[in-house]
């Protein structure tokens, strides 16, 4: 028989039932598992009144030993097994101190019979075997890659030739109905649907249709320790008893403000995966419970990390991370291969990329996935990491002029300088750096997550300037790329001062094109959505913020308006509304471009270049004290 795929188990009154695709056939095949029921865990020895609630509902009980994640130690447990997977919240409501009582019996059933969704497998009488194994023309280049991590973390490689394997199995040409997929689907989509299936352990179906990353990430991690016969914690266990809280982020160091040239952008490679791996960060090795460990510090921290285990969590983000930056992201570059299997492999870098970037903030936020100290510990190691990597380029005689997480920008360094210190970062911090971006000129206001950068091509990187802000109007936005253009050809001091007089120019003619009326209404809106009820602002409040004023006169004139939508307004002559000065009007309410505040637009314009073009030595209108650059 030829092998079938596993699309969804679904808990049926007499077991479970297990749900093929068979592409011989072009059917879908039920094998039931009348044996196997859903079940919970309650503590050992079992109080009366608990095993009386349980017999009134039918359910089984057995005496079975788990090992607990925190401390290694197997414990004896009581397995509550039921005929109906409902009647486990019923008893589980009654009987409080219960574990993984929110298991879905389906993914339960996958994970205690090692299944994975998505993937092949021959169907015997009695028996579902995998029909799944690294394909043999890829198996030379697969090992050679992943040598090193063989030798130096074997559970991390077990994973990853796991994940491997079930990445490359064919996916089957099926109606998306067939597979249980709602709609239509595109075939890069269905890729994705499969391998986000085998990967996560999840059904087709909802692999296809889950956008929540934390439901990903919980499942592959209840897989693996199902896997190791490991007791799932409480999540207020998982948490250590410690409430969610808020968790210091990532580092900044102050930029250099200015103009440089051959400004070289090195970055750590998904630097929380990466910490996550390199320095064995998971919910049992944070604060675990051996003294000789204590020594281990987070810099910066109280927590200290186990030298005697691998975590579980690292292992697993560890694998994901090999698999994407080893494997997918360099055949998604490799110009040898067909364009085709080059954009599934960057579909597949991207989902990679998602789970893996979403791995720190699950830890501090998500219920069952969430840990303080593991929060705590991830991003102390960042901040770490990049002071690290600052003070080493220093030490090695380059310039670093900025740093942002996990990000440095390096004054113009020699080619070998950079691969030195890539080197010698790999060799400390047990991190990978890489060359990110190169600028042939690059601009630092005072503000930190702000700059630009012009790429050897041409190419413009603009990040966190006023200017380009969303609700910003067209207006600025314009001028201010207008502005950038000029320095796209810039390489030199000289060129530089050519460029500064050409935008000096293009910014006279927006303010005398703005002064003369020249410009469309659509140009000067500025475009807000509202966060309360506008109605109760405008009858509440005595003063009123511009998106309201605006509301106000919109609700006045018969359109409705709620919270959550835009509102469109342009900045007007100051005028009494209601008892009040409103500085605005909705944008269809202006009768002509007399009733514009100029003065307004023009402060604005000037104070949104100036924060950008301020460190070029160019500042722009006739009395400027103060610019928003001052204040960041």
């Amino acid at each position: 028989m030829a092998a079938c795929y596993l699309i969804d188990i679904e808990a049926a009154p007499n077991g479970m039932r297990l749900i093929f695709y068979d592409p011989s056939e072009d059917t879908l095949t039920e094998v039931p598992d009348e044996e196997y029921k859903p079940y919970f865990y309650l503590p050992h020895p079992l109080p009366p009144e608990a095993r009386t609630l349980i017999e009134s509902l039918h359910g089984r009980t057995r005496v079975v030993e788990k090992r607990e994640l925190f401390t290694g130690e197997l414990k004896p447990l009581t397995k509550v097994e039921v005929e109906d997977p409902s009647d486990i919240q019923k008893l589980s409501r009654r009987l409080k101190n219960s574990w993984e009582d929110d298991v879905p019996p389906a993914l339960g059933y996958a994970y205690d019979h090692d299944l994975s969704f998505g993937a092949p497998y021959h169907i015997g009488e009695d028996s579902i075997t995998p029909a799944y194994e690294i394909p043999s023309e890829l198996k030379p280049l697969f090992e050679e890659r992943f040598r090193e991590v063989k030798a130096r973390d074997p559970e991390k490689y077990a994973l990853i030739e796991r994940w491997f394997s079930l990445c490359y199995q064919p996916i089957p040409e099926a109606s998306p109905a067939k597979l249980g997929i709602a709609g239509e689907i595109t075939r890069e989509n269905l890729y994705l649907s499969f391998m986000l299936a085998r990967v996560a352990s999840l059904p087709i179906p909802t692999a296809s249709s889950s956008r929540k990353v934390s439901t990903w990430i919980r499942s592959m991690l209840h897989a693996f320790l199902r896997r190791e016969n490991i007791l799932i914690p409480k999540p207020e266990e998982l948490r250590r008893g410690k409430e969610v809280h808020r968790v210091k982020g990532g580092l900044t160091i102050p930029p250099e403000s200015g103009v440089h040239f051959n400004t070289v952008v090195v970055d750590f490679e998904s630097l929380y995966p990466s910490l996550i791996d390199a320095y064995n960060l998971s919910y049992e090795t944070v604060d675990c419970g051996h003294p000789e460990c204590t020594g281990n510090k987070v810099p910066g921290t109280e927590h200290h990390v186990c030298k005697k285990r691998r975590g579980i969590y690292a292992i697993l983000i560890g694998a994901l991370k090999d698999l994407r930056i080893r494997w997918f992201k360099p055949l998604s570059k490799d110009p040898s291969l067909p364009e085709s299997e080059r954009r599934l492999a960057e579909a597949a870098a991207r989902l990679l990329k998602l789970i893996l970037v979403a791995s720190y903030g699950v830890t501090v936020r998500i219920r069952g996935l969430a840990q303080p100290a593991l929060a705590e510990s991830i991003t102390a190691y960042g901040r770490h990491s990049l002071k690290e990597a600052w003070r080493i380029a220093t030490e090695m005689g380059l310039h670093p002029l900025y740093g942002d997480t996990d990000s440095l920008f390096l004054d113009n360094p020699s080619e070998e300088a950079v691969n030195s210190l890539i080197r010698r970062v790999k060799r400390d911090l047990l991190l990978d750096l890489a060359v990110d971006k190169r600028y042939s000129v690059c601009i630092l206001p005072r503000a930190m997550k702000a700059y630009i950068g012009i790429r050897r091509d041409g190419t413009p990187d603009v990040k966190g300037l006023t200017a380009l802000k969303s609700n910003s109007p067209r207006l600025v936005q314009k001028v201010f790329m207008r502005c950038v253009k000029e320095l796209t050809e810039v390489r030199n001091w000289a060129e530089l001062e050519m460029a500064k007089e050409r935008i000096r120019r293009t910014v006279d003619k927006a303010i005398e094109d703005l002064k003369a009326g020249r410009l469309p209404l659509e140009d000067l809106e500025y475009s807000v959505r509202l966060h309360f009820n506008p109605y109760e602002k405008g009858v509440h409040a005595e003063a009123l913020h511009q998106p309201y004023q605006c509301a106000v006169q919109l609700l006045d004139s018969g359109l409705r308006v709620d919270i959550g939508e835009e509102v469109r307004f342009v900045k007007v002559k100051p005028f009494k509304y209601r008892g009040k000065t409103f500085t605005v009007k909705p944008t269809v309410l202006v009768r002509g471009f007399h009733e514009v505040n100029v003065d307004d637009y023009v402060k604005s314009l000037i104070s949104a270049l100036n924060q950008t073009f301020k460190p070029m030595g160019m500042a722009f209108g006739k009395s400027l004290h103060r610019d928003l650059a001052d204040f960041m």
